[in-house]
């Protein structure tokens, strides 16, 4: 109920309308509820990503290639990369305000799910590299607000950003794309 009040909001007022106490109001409980549920109000809006972070790791777990298994390592770094790069711009501002703090950032389970399934692909194609170095730089190339500075701040389409995490899977795996 309290994510679904959540939800609402957001569609209704923006990120900006996501209060703790709006939320408790929405869903017809106090203030204390939705505080000893979720912390904080990065822990809710945390929670409102929750569901599409677990889809997205179905999807490169379990969905069909080129994003699931049964693609080369590359096509799947590929597909992984545009995937992550449009659902981070379909939630841009949901995800700004869920960024957990810097000292925290890159302990969150989302980001260790994606850096680790980065790792693994890296390790299949270029074995004798530093992989986890090497997933931590292309993790950043997928960074919300790095999307955010390229696509409004520098009015870069997202295809632009697309071609450009092609080239840089191409170039760190030392392949050329099958096109």
């Amino acid at each position: 109920r309290l994510l679904e009040a959540a939800a609402r909001l957001i569609a209704e007022h923006g990120v900006a309308g996501v209060t703790m106490e709006a939320v408790a109001a929405a869903a017809e409980v106090g203030k204390g509820t939705v505080f000893r549920r979720f912390g904080d109000r990065t822990g809710l809006l945390m929670a409102l990503l929750d569901h599409s972070s677990r889809q997205l790791q179905a999807d490169f777990l379990g969905g069909p290639p080129p994003l699931g298994p049964g693609a080369p390592p590359v096509e799947r770094l590929r597909a992984f990369g545009v995937a992550v790069l449009y659902r981070s711009a379909d939630q841009l501002d949901l995800q700004l305000a869920a960024q957990p703090e810097p000292t925290r950032r890159y302990a969150n389970p989302p980001i260790q799910a994606l850096r680790t399934h980065i790792t693994m692909l890296l390790r299949q194609v270029e074995p004798n590299a530093d992989c986890e170095l090497l997933a931590q730089t292309l993790l950043a190339y997928l960074d919300p607000a790095q999307i955010h500075h390229l696509t409004r701040q520098c009015g870069m389409p997202m295809e632009r950003l697309e071609a450009g995490w092609t080239d840089l899977v191409d170039r760190v795996t030392r392949t050329a794309p099958t096109r």
